[in-house]
């Protein structure tokens, strides 16, 4: 006897294809994304508008593995993660922020990743593997029903663990699975990719007649810098990757989003800001400026204050539009660049050197279940920037599909 297909492995319209050779019909595929994703039913014998004998069916066809919720974890803002153990026995974390505009579900892409910066725990893994579609998706739905929420408005930031372009295929179909209207219809307007720039992913990206909003994980403003604390930009240099960004699709009301964690003494200087200002002009952008979260292991230190707010003061002179990320979390490991699972770590000899390859550029409740992650919504700075702080309005570079 064959295995069972995964079910939730199927895009609506893959689904009504498959389901017709059950002789099913196109409603049925619907009905199925309303129970699992909107009614939070993984029991195909439990959805009852379909008939009993297309149930069997079902049963006897397909299957909807759930990842189990090993431990939820609420921090005393509110936040709340994840730690969820997928089919394979490999776990992730994920993360639900809320007193954001719409709150937000921050999602991995990956077990563990390949990019190994310096400043983020998840690198320390290695990657593990490639999460499924279905495995994504899965996350959002398990958060989305755990929390009471999946019949409220939402939004996705794949900002967890993982680099999001560096599993493309998988990351996509997730995101087209989770913006159907018979499930939770969460558009692409309401997802944020975030990426540290592999320009081959990135290029099939600004090619997608439909794409989420983007944001790039910068950190330096030169090459040796970011080559140190990016290690896969030895291969995708900053100049590469700028230019890139320059290239890339925007609607006319949207922006690319530059993410720059903030290292005491290292890239929080007067001189990296007008770096920075220099480097974006002509790039309709915004740059959330995120202090970084310490955490064990981790050779850097979190700025003052006093040296964030100077940092974002030297932007907004340069009439850059910028923010500062407000850490959500941190008092359960739950905040950017802190996720991580204990004991799991990479095989030995499988690094990032892997993938950068040849041709690379010279160089506090804790509830333990029965069976990130910054905000991505920033807090304004000090009213003196926000007025001295505008949208910079430079060319842009042909649309993007909306929907």
């Amino acid at each position: 006897m064959s295995a069972p297909q995964i079910l939730t492995e199927l895009e609506p319209d893959a689904l009504a294809e498959t389901l017709a050779g059950l002789g099913a019909k196109p409603f049925h595929a619907r009905q199925n994304y309303g129970w699992i994703y909107r009614r939070g039913v993984a029991d195909l014998a439990r959805m009852t508008d379909l008939s009993r004998n297309l149930r069997a069916k079902l049963e006897r066809t397909f299957a909807i593995p759930t990842p189990a919720v090993t431990t939820r974890s609420e921090s005393a803002d509110g936040t709340v993660k994840f730690l969820l153990r997928l089919g394979d026995g490999r776990e992730v974390e994920s993360v639900f922020i809320p007193d954001t505009p719409a709150m937000t579900f921050c999602v991995s892409t990956q077990a563990g990743c390949a990019m190994r910066c310096g400043f983020c725990l998840t690198g320390r893994m290695g990657l593990l593997r490639n999460l499924t579609a279905g495995e994504i998706a899965a996350q959002v739905r398990v958060m989305a029903h755990d929390l009471d929420l999946a019949n409220r408005r939402f939004n996705i930031v794949l900002m967890g663990m993982g680099e999001p372009l560096h599993n493309y295929d998988e990351t996509m179909k997730a995101l087209r699975i989770l913006a159907a209207e018979c499930g939770l219809a969460v558009g692409p307007r309401r997802v944020t990719l975030s990426t540290v720039g592999v320009l081959p992913a990135l290029e099939r990206l600004a090619k997608e007649p439909v794409m989420p909003n983007l944001a790039v994980s910068l950190h330096a403003t030169t090459e040796e810098l970011r080559d140190r604390l990016v290690p896969v930009s030895r291969k995708y240099g900053l100049a590469d990757l700028i230019a890139a960004c320059r290239r890339f699709p925007l609607a006319r009301r949207d922006r690319i989003t530059f993410e720059y964690v903030l290292l005491r003494d290292v890239n929080d200087g007067v001189a990296d800001a007008r770096r920075l200002a220099n480097l974006l002009r002509g790039i309709r952008s915004k740059v959330n400026v995120i202090p970084l979260n310490e955490a064990p292991g981790i050779p850097y230190r979190r700025p003052s204050d006093a040296q964030v707010d100077r940092f974002a003061r030297t932007l907004a002179e340069r009439h850059v539009t910028v923010s500062v990320r407000k850490s959500r979390g941190r008092d359960i490991r739950a905040a950017c660049g802190q996720l991580i699972v204990e004991g799991a770590r990479q095989a030995p000899g499988q690094r990032a050197a892997a993938l950068l390859g040849e041709g690379s550029r010279p160089a506090s409740r804790v509830r333990h279940a029965p069976s990130a992650t910054s905000s991505p919504a920033s807090v304004s700075l000090a009213a003196v920037i926000r007025t001295r702080t505008r949208s910079f309005s430079g060319p842009s570079s042909g649309t993007r599909t909306r929907r």
